[in-house]
């Protein structure tokens, strides 16, 4: 087995977390920075705070609305049906109305 290729093990390694937590473990680096642990992660704490400003419900009501405001636009048919109603209309407006003598 070759010599000197692991990393030096300290078994007083201390872990500091943002909270102020300090703990001493084993490991191969002598001081750690951490941002959550177990004494401030809702996980372990019960404390359920969302960081998400709007949910899943909120998000879908707003589309369904976008949606429903967007109902009166009309489909391919009906829009085509309509363009030609319009065409129709101007036509006979141009066109003078023969007027038949009896």
């Amino acid at each position: 087995m070759k010599s000197d290729i692991h990393p030096t093990y300290y078994k007083d390694a201390k872990i500091v977390c943002v909270c102020g937590n300090e703990m001493t473990i084993g490991s191969t680096v002598k001081e750690t920075r951490v941002e959550l642990c177990s004494k401030c992660h809702p996980f372990y704490t019960g404390l359920k705070v969302l960081v998400d400003t709007e949910g899943r419900v909120e998000k879908f009501k707003s589309k369904a609305a976008a949606k429903a405001d967007k109902s009166d636009v009309l489909g391919k048919k009906a829009k085509t049906a309509k363009r030609a109603k319009a065409k129709a209309e101007k036509r006979a407006a141009k066109e003078p109305e023969l007027l038949v003598e009896a």
